[in-house]
């Protein structure tokens, strides 16, 4: 029988620790950036000191993400914590901005990969093409997407599936329904 009633967080300095790792950021290189000892930010990044909600702001900016991506830690049954991800209890991901609304399906950004849940509004697009050192593969589960890989252009119908490697990117959702998609990226770029 599975235990529920103990609460344990998912841990932001393994996150903090991943991403930065991620972007090719050494530790002194972080901390230098934030104005803080790499004594503080090695604290940080184990879980042995609570950084501020300012100190997260410039970490996101540092890091290049979004700060809810920091402060989304649901906690989850002590059991499930770093295995299960239950629905009502996802990370909202990026700003949502181009009409994209993004939810981490991973249990934390500590894999060699991130799994995403994507949903790509009706009549919205990126507004811009994307390159990033990644490879990620998406599967369609309902709607029309279209998407431009390194200059050539796909429709990607439910069931279809797809490829990017670090090439440029785009993507358009010029129809009347959302489309929803899955992503595994990698590495992790939230």
């Amino acid at each position: 029988m599975l235990q529920t009633d103990t609460l344990h967080p998912q841990s932001l300095g393994a996150d903090l620790r991943a991403l930065r790792k991620a972007r090719g950021i050494t530790l002194a290189e972080l901390a230098e950036s934030l104005g803080r000892s790499v004594g503080w930010l090695s604290q940080v990044e184990r879980d042995l000191s609570e950084p501020s909600i300012t100190d997260l702001r410039h970490i996101a900016a540092s890091l290049d993400v979004p700060v809810s991506m920091l402060f989304g830690h649901a906690p989850a049954p002590a059991a499930e914590a770093g295995y299960v991800v239950r629905a009502g209890a996802r990370r909202t991901i990026g700003s949502g901005a181009a009409g994209l609304v993004e939810e981490l399906l991973s249990p934390d950004l500590t894999d060699d990969f991130e799994m995403v849940h994507s949903t790509f509004k009706p009549h919205s697009r990126i507004g811009e093409v994307v390159v990033r050192a990644t490879q990620e593969v998406g599967y369609v589960i309902s709607g029309k997407l279209d998407l431009v890989i390194s200059g050539q252009g796909f429709t990607v119908n439910p069931g279809d599936s797809f490829r990017i490697r670090g090439e440029p990117f785009e993507w358009i959702n010029p129809y009347d329904e959302p489309a929803v998609a899955i992503w595994v990226i990698a590495p992790p770029v939230y």
